[in-house]
């Protein structure tokens, strides 16, 4: 997809709608979520309603609540004229909420090891034991999706609400600069060596453990995006 917003080059898989119980908006906004983190909608791409609408089979009203769920993410902004665009946040921006969610997670694996019960535990395990068990064979996407059904299970088992809206709230707006993290150096072998240190913690029920092993495998994923996202950078200018 070009800069223009243009829908050339997206097949109907592409542009295929899940979640038949969520709400019309919902849906196009994963949808559109899922475009944004393949980068089939480019950082900085203008967004034609009238294009994504039609391509979506949908009218413009559940199309414009999308964007506005995908604004209050920080995935979609607008410019001065209204128009939406998909968000092409600074390597700094992202870094500064990268390390905000670092605290997050370690202190959702802290109190996990004290709120969590033995099925929150045993269920965080079994997704970790999934990634390593896919981990040579498991497409790209379906890998990271559940990574992240992982981080939001080490969040829910916290069983602090407050933690877990602001850990979903950073987690949307992260999900990209996620993603390019785990396509970096070290790829699955080392995601995976992070992963079994915060399960076994977990299992251990050790705070300490579990908040270090976490703090860890964040310091990793900014370190990663950020050189991802300034090679990409580079790319750009060149």
């Amino acid at each position: 997809m070009s800069s223009g917003g243009e829908l050339t080059g997206l097949s109907q898989t592409d542009l295929s709608l899940d979640r038949p119980r969520a709400t019309l908006a919902e849906v196009a906004a994963d949808k559109l979520r899922e475009l944004i983190l393949l980068e089939k909608l480019a950082p900085g791409a203008s967004i034609s309603e009238r294009e994504i609408s039609t391509a979506l089979g949908i009218s413009r009203t559940p199309l414009r609540s999308a964007l506005a769920i995908l604004e209050q993410d920080g995935l979609v902004n607008y410019s001065v004229t209204r128009r939406p665009r998909v968000a092409d946040p600074s390597v700094e921006s992202i870094t500064e909420n990268l390390q905000v969610m670092r605290a997050l997670e370690a202190l959702a694996g802290e109190l996990a090891c004290a709120a969590g019960t033995d099925d929150d535990i045993a269920h965080i395990i079994a997704l970790v034991d999934h990634l390593e068990d896919g981990s040579d064979t498991m497409p790209l996407l379906e890998y990271f999706r559940i990574d992240m059904t992982m981080h939001e299970a080490i969040a829910k088992a916290s069983g602090n609400a407050a933690l877990i809206a602001t850990h979903r709230q950073y987690n949307a707006r992260l999900w990209r600069a996620r993603f390019l993290s785990s396509q970096r150096a070290g790829g699955r072998p080392q995601t995976n060596r992070e992963h079994r240190a915060i399960a076994e913690a977990l299992h251990r029920r050790d705070a300490n453990a579990a908040g270090a092993a976490l703090g860890l495998h964040l310091a990793t994923i900014i370190e990663n995006t950020r050189h991802a996202m300034m090679e990409r950078a580079r790319a750009d200018g060149a």
